[in-house]
């Protein structure tokens, strides 16, 4: 492959980024709880890299920071907060630049009715349902590579965030003390799998990829992914009654 691009952010450079975001933010805000897991997970990744489990440390860097820089990019300079109004303008007026997948997030980051766990399983559903698409794209582009090619990594870094997952379930879910509370939660994010969607996402990638040379299709198709991907973080932050 390519050697990697002078431009690519080392992983140690985004850990830091998300360290400083987790630093500023207050503990409950929504985009606080994803920071955290999403933290977690790119330390898991780096200690995996540093041991060698990668196949091709070059590809995994590279897909790992494209994937991260699309989120950092949203939490440093999103919109303000609020769960009144939805983000379909921007501050002077102008339609606002922010993805659709991310919007629910921000929108609902303080409300008082969403429980972490939707926080962190809606940040989620958007860095993967959406971002991770685009990311593979770009590591393609930035690499010389197609698809095929980062499976591997594509692959091992979709296992790392599943087997997070299931402990964030276990961390942030009400005790059994609180288990009839919890009945309308469970059966919300019971509807919503971090498997299907990476696997929804490899799909979505290798389609993006397929049409890199029909530009308009390309952006009408990404147009809609983020809109589908935006629609179900907005159920995952259904508020719930205390």
């Amino acid at each position: 492959m390519a050697q990697l691009a002078q431009s690519i952010t080392p992983v140690d450079t985004v850990v830091s980024r998300m360290r400083a975001l987790d630093a500023t933010l207050p503990e409950r805000d929504g985009v606080a709880v994803f920071n955290r897991v999403y933290l977690a997970v790119t330390e898991e990744v780096d200690r995996h890299l540093d041991a060698g489990a990668f196949p091709d440390p070059e590809a995994a860097i590279t897909l790992d920071v494209r994937f991260a820089e699309r989120y950092l990019t949203v939490a440093e300079e999103g919109p303000p907060v609020s769960h009144h109004h939805p983000f379909d303008e921007g501050p002077s007026g102008r339609p606002s630049l922010l993805p659709a997948c991310w919007r629910p997030l921000l929108q609902f980051r303080r409300h008082p009715g969403v429980r972490p766990l939707q926080f962190a399983l809606a940040g989620i559903n958007a860095h993967i349902g959406h971002d991770l698409a685009l990311a593979v794209v770009d590591t393609c582009r930035t690499l010389g590579c197609e698809p095929a090619d980062l499976e591997d990594e594509f692959d091992r870094v979709g296992d790392l965030l599943v087997s997070m997952e299931e402990r964030i379930r276990e961390d942030l879910m009400p005790g059994p003390d609180l288990l009839q509370i919890a009945d309308p939660l469970t059966h919300l994010l019971g509807s919503w799998s971090l498997e299907r969607a990476r696997d929804a996402t490899w799909s979505a990638a290798r389609a993006l990829w397929a049409l890199r040379g029909l530009p308009d299709l390309a952006e009408e198709f990404g147009d809609r992914l983020d809109a589908a991907v935006g629609f179900a973080g907005r159920m995952l932050l259904t508020p719930l009654p205390d």
